[in-house]
């Protein structure tokens, strides 16, 4: 083969339905990775794939300086769905364009320059993006990266009060870590990020790339503490399987944002399957869903396998199980051997982000396929 973008798995997947995938052998796979969680609703939704279709016989695309209804309703949705005050959303391409443009804004609206992340954080790719993540595998190529960035201890309040100081722009924090193995935050240590930041004038950015759309058992994970950020950044479930990455504001970010622009920010078709996987979210609960199956699959997992792993941990259907350095070899066994298709968080976890859809009897399927490999 010709590319060269990932190391390929040795599955072609062919087709998708819910929460299961096929191979071009017709072997069935249970999807408990979502494919780092972009289909929260599940494979060919019909929601969602009517939005497509209907807007695709009207409208590819327009150029964002053009008002456009879908787009609209878009930015009407999303604002609708954050915590007040934030109110105005910014349109992108992928998670790392929504934590690239958030961190641009929070520089250009406090004139500082000085950026705070944390260890184990993943905040994407691109150049901006990348100097906040924490892995020097990421990052290691491409040095020198944008400088003024420090790094404190995820979930260490104190670090994190002596960090942020007058000359500090923003603090980037995801809320449960993905890449770092799922790891919630504790709400003492968001209260003092929030009580930081707001003393010196900075802006608190909440990565909810991975824990938005209903993943941790509400439809934001920031509406689950008592934390408002001044802005929110998303995208994988967003589109369900579209791409799409979004920048939500609060009002004092929105007006001194800058001159940043995207070309391709909110195209009518890929504004039409946002709303649509929004809307259905919401209107079919899907965040309880997750709350309550994601409750059930995380206790089932601990009385199976709680002996017999490091730890259980997560939110919702957000959850992580540190197995140590067998985890890759645990993940070819259960795809190849048990039909089950899950991600690894570094070196030593398990990752399960499955569609949001999932029932307890399919969360069953995915204990006993544990069961099978790690015991």
């Amino acid at each position: 083969m010709s590319g060269f973008v990932f190391n390929e798995k040795p599955i072609q997947i062919a087709e998708g339905d819910g929460v299961w995938v096929y191979d071009d052998a017709g072997n069935e796979y249970l999807d408990m990775g979502a494919s780092y969680a972009c289909v929260p609703l599940g494979h060919r939704h019909p929601a969602v794939d009517q939005a497509v279709k209907s807007q695709i016989d009207k409208l590819t695309y327009v150029q964002g300086s053009y008002p456009n209804a879908v787009r609209t309703s878009l930015y009407e949705t999303l604002a609708d769905t954050a915590p007040d005050p934030i109110g105005k959303v910014w349109l992108c391409n992928s998670g790392t364009e929504a934590n690239e443009a958030a961190l641009k804004f929070a520089r250009a609206a406090t004139g500082e320059s000085k950026l705070v992340a944390t260890m184990q954080g993943f905040h994407g790719r691109t150049m901006g993006s990348l100097a906040t993540t924490w892995k020097s595998k990421y990052k290691k190529p491409y040095e020198p990266l944008a400088g003024d960035v420090d790094f404190v201890p995820y979930d260490d309040p104190e670090a994190m009060r002596a960090a942020v100081d007058e000359e500090t722009a923003g603090v980037i924090v995801e809320p449960v870590q993905g890449e770092g193995g799922i790891n919630p935050a504790t709400r003492e240590f968001l209260v003092a990020t929030r009580e930081a930041t707001e003393s010196v004038g900075a802006a608190l950015i909440f990565d909810e790339v991975q824990t938005g759309m209903g993943r941790t058992g509400a439809l934001w994970n920031s509406l689950r503490v008592p934390v408002v950020p001044d802005m929110i950044t998303a995208a994988k479930g967003l589109g369900n399987g579209l791409p799409i990455g979004a920048t939500l504001c609060r009002d004092w970010i929105a007006e001194n944002y800058g001159s940043h622009a995207s070309t391709f920010s909110g195209g009518p078709v890929i504004s039409a399957a946002a709303d649509a996987t929004v809307s259905t979210i919401i209107e079919d609960s899907v965040p309880g869903n997750a709350a309550v199956v994601g409750d059930y699959l995380q206790t089932e997992l601990e009385a199976t396998l709680g002996e017999e792993v490091r730890e259980i941990r997560g939110d919702g259907l957000m959850i992580g199980i540190e197995v140590g350095r067998g985890a890759m070899g645990h993940l070819k066994q259960l795809a190849m051997e048990e039909g089950v298709l899950a991600l690894p968080a570094g070196r030593t976890v398990i990752r399960l982000l499955p569609p949001l859809t999932l029932t307890k009897t399919e969360a069953d399927h995915v204990v006993d396929a544990l069961e099978a490999v790690v015991l």
